[in-house]
């Protein structure tokens, strides 16, 4: 089993920056991928940022060249960085773990961009 425990969410005005964290425990060393996923009202969940056990990237086209994910190891931990946000950003964060055979999600952390 693996734990998840985001932070960082919150209100923010259009153009602003927030770091969301998320903290993983429990049997880290079956984690082959963690990142970020987020659900807006009335609207499926999506991917918006994912890192690799290698290092490796992927962000969804929505967040490229503003939001950027990155991990500490030695924490078990993972970041998202968002700047620029935009109100089209609101939505509900949520840290993922996995692998081929399981899927880990954190609680949730709220984010809501203001106009």
């Amino acid at each position: 089993q693996v734990q998840l425990v985001e932070s960082g969410g919150g209100l923010v005005q259009a153009g602003g920056s927030l770091r969301l964290s998320c903290e993983a425990s429990g049997n880290i060393l079956s984690i082959n991928v963690m990142g970020w996923y987020r659900q807006a009202p009335g609207k499926l969940r999506e991917l918006v940022a994912v890192i690799t056990r290698d290092g490796s990237t992927n962000y969804s086209d929505s967040v490229k060249g503003r939001f950027t994910i990155s991990r500490d190891t030695a924490k078990n931990a993972v970041y998202l960085q968002m700047n620029s946000l935009k109100p089209e950003d609101t939505a509900d964060y949520y840290c993922h773990a996995g692998n081929r055979r399981v899927n880990y999600w954190g609680q949730g952390t709220q984010v809501t961009v203001s106009s």
